[in-house]
């Protein structure tokens, strides 16, 4: 479970700081709660919503390389945010929340999806 947070975290952190051309905040992946991953949670919301829209506006053709241990994979912007960050960063909430509702977790279709 704690994979997936940081995994998710660091995806949502790292495309905006790629998409913005910012650097996302250094996150180590030492949480062992509940209450870190929350705190994780929280701190990578409180990033997200610290960038401002004009750094991120306009970078739809913005060149985005994104760095593997295969080699570089080139992208446009918007190429990187619909192809690759939200398809990356859904599957490992949707990763996290089956491994919540496995472990006996109460949760709903509207807790994944939130309720407005």
């Amino acid at each position: 479970l704690s994979a997936q947070i940081q995994l998710a975290s660091d995806s949502a952190k790292g495309a905006m700081a790629r998409l913005s051309g910012g650097t996302p905040p250094a996150m180590p992946d030492t949480e062992t709660t509940l209450d870190h991953l929350r705190a994780r949670i929280a701190a990578t919301i409180d990033y997200v919503k610290s960038v401002p829209a004009e750094a991120v506006d306009g970078s739809e053709e913005r060149d985005v390389v994104l760095k593997t241990p295969s080699g570089d994979i080139p992208f446009k912007g918007l190429a990187f945010l619909t192809g690759f960050a939200l398809p990356n960063f859904l599957f490992h909430v949707t990763t996290a929340y089956a491994i919540l509702r496995h472990s006996g977790v109460p949760l709903g279709k509207l807790d994944f999806l939130g309720r407005g």
